[in-house]
């Protein structure tokens, strides 16, 4: 009776924001949910992670994975702890870093539980983390690797290949074959000519494309990210100020290590002291050595961008920092400044105005790293507001997603236009204005979904 019920896909996240990255495919009876993150940003959308899965996570065989932020694997814990039994799926470098990525998503959760249970700031008595560490340890165990260009079924004639996207370490597009039909998910896409990474593979044939639309209302700035930086360091140096950049862990810590190391290297800026500040950045490190047909590096390069940093892993070591005082640089997660030791030199370095803060990417809206961005004067963080006197910074040169050009441009190349291209994983601005593009200079079929909306894939309209 199956072939009675058309295939189907469903947008259960990443539609109206750039997070919680969640799409299901239906057919012939079987479920797959391609992604499973955690909504992040705005209260009212993080809200959408303590509702029930729209779906029985029983009732989902399989997850495959596009790449190892959170906002696209965060919510696994939660869903393997609720009953789904399947494999996740994921590249070996995705897997490797949702290994460190999962658990502490899973730690800091707990930490936010407590901190609100202290603080009385929790409706909920006790206040419940979304998941805990250990939830995030036991679900790694559902994981299954599974190789680049290497074609595998996921039941009933449902098949998946990845295909490298760049982005980061391990990230892949999707492209799935299911009920006749191809559906295309580029995932984050990366750049052309980012330094660290490999551009991602050209746009095949695909009936239906899911496309990523993060920078799809802007291009990134035309000059020499590493030149920028550079003349930031020697400014905030000059006048003896820390300066504090604010990096992803996983794959940003690595292009801004490169480029001072770089920079040091040719004597473009002092050879002041600079510290990575982040034990996940740190571990990371190790993977993209392990993995170095993904990137464009040499071994020589590795070992001279970690020979430049100090690691700091302890808490106390951390601390010590606030009290060293500049000049000096720290490199500290999270990049949207949502969490971790950042929030502490922040804390500490944030009022004065010899220090700069740099926001190395992408700041999505609701975040600490957005008010920032936007000109806020003040941060809360712990509790109380922290006057922000330091200098700024937003360099978006340093982004690993494809900007509006660069997406288009990727798009252009494919042999023929799909029958429907949907635009997902951006604010509303974003997503609207990249849907425009596609549809006047590529003359495409194109929409945006709503949130938690289904369309037939014998008719995607």
């Amino acid at each position: 009776m199956e072939e009675h019920h058309p295939p189907r896909l469903r947008f259960l996240g990443a539609t109206d924001t750039v997070t919680g990255s969640r799409y299901l495919i239906q057919s012939r009876g079987r479920r797959i949910l391609i992604d499973c993150g955690l909504f992040q940003g705005y209260k009212l959308i993080r809200d959408r992670n303590r509702v029930p899965f729209p779906v029985s996570p029983a009732s989902i065989d399989a997850v495959v994975l596009t790449h190892a932020h959170l906002d696209h694997t965060g919510y696994i814990p939660a869903l393997v702890r609720d009953g789904f039994r399947g494999p996740v799926y994921a590249t070996p470098g995705t897997t490797e870093l949702c290994t460190l990525l999962l658990p502490d998503s899973g730690y800091l959760q707990e930490e936010e539980a407590r901190y609100a249970d202290y603080r009385g700031s929790s409706r909920h008595r006790p206040p419940a983390p979304l998941y805990t560490a250990e939830d995030a340890v036991r679900s790694l165990n559902s994981f299954e690797t599974r190789d680049f260009d290497a074609p595998f079924g996921l039941g009933d004639g449902m098949e998946a290949t990845f295909f490298p996207a760049g982005h980061i370490l391990g990230a892949a597009q999707i492209h799935l074959n299911a009920g006749g039909h191809s559906i295309h998910f580029t995932g984050d896409l990366g750049r052309a000519n980012d330094p660290l990474m490999h551009p991602p593979r050209a746009l095949e044939t695909v009936d239906v494309l899911v496309t990523e639309s993060t920078y799809g209302n802007r291009a990134h700035p035309g000059g020499d990210p590493e030149a920028e930086l550079g003349e930031i360091i020697r400014r905030v140096a000059k006048r003896q100020g820390v300066i504090m950049i604010a990096a992803f862990a996983v794959g940003r810590a690595e292009t801004v290590l490169l480029h001072l190391s770089r920079l040091m290297g040719k004597d473009a800026i002092p050879h002041i002291p600079v510290y990575l500040n982040s034990p996940m950045a740190i571990d990371a490190s190790g993977m993209y050595q392990r993995h170095r047909e993904e990137h464009r590096l040499e071994r020589h390069e590795f070992e001279a961008m970690y020979k430049l940093a100090t690691p700091v892993r302890s808490a106390d070591d951390s601390k010590l920092l606030n009290l060293r005082g500049g000049p000096m640089i720290i490199l500290s997660a999270s990049g949207m400044l949502t969490g971790g030791r950042i929030l502490h030199h922040l804390e500490n370095y944030g009022p004065d105005p010899r220090n700069a803060i740099i926001l190395s990417g992408y700041q999505a809206g609701g975040t600490r790293g957005s008010s920032l961005a936007a000109g806020g004067q003040h941060l809360r963080i712990y509790g109380r507001d922290i006057p922000i006197g330091a200098e700024v910074i937003q360099m978006e040169g340093l982004s690993a997603h494809a900007d509006a050009d660069e997406l288009i441009q990727w798009m252009q190349a494919a042999p023929t236009a799909p029958a429907m291209t949907y635009v997902t994983h951006g604010e509303t601005d974003s997503s609207d204005a990249l849907r425009l593009r596609i549809k006047r200079e590529l003359g495409w079929k194109v929409r945006v979904p709503e949130y938690l909306e289904s369309v037939s894939l014998d008719n995607p309209h």
